[in-house]
């Protein structure tokens, strides 16, 4: 990754909650010839199976979900605030019908394990596929939840991915 150094996973210090709640990142799958990215602000940073990992959720009705399904590894990009109108975009459209990274004014970048960041992220953390299960409306411990944010029955698939690279601008 240009102009970036790589870090350890356990050298992530920033607040966790507020980069994926309040800031978002972009979650990228496919390779550098054929991807997709979304806007993403629900997942999570933490350690499990003895490994540094991340937890993200993406509804198959997204692009970037086929891409997800198909490939073994994913980004997750993070940006400063300038980003954000960027990131609005990323968001807002489909790849399916737009090239919303050229939109987006973002550089897509091949990582090592041939996965795509962008060369704007502050942070980027390269995933491999560790789990993957579709939510399921019986789970559901706390009531409300469901009708909260899927009226529709439209459940994200939840993808656990180790952190096996992580750079930091």
């Amino acid at each position: 990754m240009k102009n970036m150094t790589k870090i350890d996973p356990k050298q992530i210090d920033e607040n966790v909650i507020r980069l994926i709640g309040s800031q978002w990142m972009l979650v990228t799958a496919g390779n550098p010839a054929h991807f997709n990215t979304m806007t993403a602000s629900w997942g999570g940073l933490g350690f499990l199976w003895n490994r540094p990992v991340a937890f993200v959720f993406i509804r198959p009705q997204r692009y970037t979900f086929q891409f997800a399904e198909e490939n073994s590894g994913l980004t997750l990009s993070f940006f400063g605030e300038e980003y954000r109108d960027a990131l609005k975009i990323c968001g807002s459209r489909s790849g399916r019908d737009t090239n919303k990274v050229a939109e987006a004014g973002l550089t897509p970048e091949p990582t090592p394990g041939g996965n795509v960041a962008f060369g704007e992220a502050s942070l980027v953390l390269e995933c491999r596929k560790l789990y993957a299960e579709m939510l399921r409306p019986e789970a559901f411990a706390l009531p409300g939840i469901l009708e909260q944010w899927y009226p529709t029955g439209d459940l994200h698939k939840m993808y656990v991915v180790e952190i096996v690279n992580v750079w930091r601008r």
